[in-house]
């Protein structure tokens, strides 16, 4: 008789945006954009059991559990995948403790769905080529193949072309995420797309690259083309950037979508400052230390 595998634990980090710009629609019903996904010490602990189904359950109700969830989606693709080559129908149970607020601009549920492409194998006792999961990321969703990779990216495309590089970031980062949802589909529908990169136009890795050591460079070279519709749509997302900077922080923007917001903060003890405010209003608050690194 089989023994069976012992479970598998792993994190998934969310993700914010610095910089953001959609240059185009493309015929595919999606938008060419260029951003830098960078992560932040906030995550979602998924653990896998092995199992007869697959099954998945969430902590979160505002998260649906079952096939609704996208990480049911990635293990069955992957797990259709294997059976080209093994003819085995595996199962797992998914269980997700969720952190990473939804609908916030941080990519929860993709790099959920990362994590369960990056560690289902293992606990399958297989495996899977580089190149192959990565299909199958990008089959989940526009931001799922940043997460199978690690450090920042320079992501263009649907975000899928991405350039990986190390960014040592030395402030302290505030998230606070208000009481609102933004839906992505939305967001685009009221975007306007800017012209596409002019060559002698500096890239979004060099404005950051140098704007860490001179961040009023991030303020006047650092933009986020949704910042525009969604503050319209709901000041209160505009009202915590706002916050942030009248508080001291050196940089601040929304993050994807939204309605998460970012600020960069000199130390942890300023970014304290900044989130009481802001806490006392219920709305909730992560701090991401200086230097950080999954």
């Amino acid at each position: 008789m089989a023994s069976i595998p012992p479970p598998i634990s792993c994190r998934a980090y969310a993700k914010i945006n610095l910089g953001l710009r959609v240059t185009g629609e493309r015929t595919d019903g999606y938008h060419e954009i260029c951003t830098v996904f960078h992560r932040i010490e906030l995550f979602d602990d998924i653990v896998l059991h092995a199992s007869d189904a697959i099954t998945v359950h969430t902590t979160d109700p505002a998260v649906p559990s079952g096939e609704a969830n996208i990480c049911h989606a990635a293990a069955l693709m992957l797990r259709e995948r294997l059976d080209l080559k093994t003819g085995v129908r595996p199962g797992v149970h998914i269980e997700i403790t969720k952190r990473i607020p939804v609908s916030a601009g941080l990519g929860g549920g993709s790099a959920d769905a990362a994590a369960v492409l990056r560690s289902l194998p293992a606990l399958w006792g297989k495996s899977l080529p580089e190149d192959d999961l990565r299909a199958l990321a990008l089959g989940l969703g526009s931001d799922v193949p940043y997460f199978m990779g690690d450090d920042s990216a320079l992501g263009k495309g649907r975000g899928e072309i991405l350039e990986y590089f190390r960014l040592d970031v030395p402030f302290a980062i505030l998230l606070c995420t208000p009481p609102v949802q933004v839906s992505t589909q939305w967001a685009y529908s009221r975007i306007v797309p800017r012209p596409p990169e002019r060559l002698d136009q500096e890239d979004l890795r060099s404005v950051l690259l140098r704007g860490i050591s001179d961040p009023l460079l991030l303020c006047e070279h650092l933009v986020n083309d949704f910042e525009s519709p969604v503050f319209l749509e709901h000041p209160l997302v505009r009202s915590v950037k706002e916050s942030m900077m009248r508080d001291g922080a050196l940089f601040a923007s929304m993050s994807g979508s939204g309605s998460s917001v970012y600020g960069f903060f000199h130390d942890t003890d300023a970014a304290r400052r900044a989130a009481a405010p802001l806490e006392s209003l219920n709305y909730r608050t992560f701090i991401t230390p200086p230097h950080f690194r999954v």
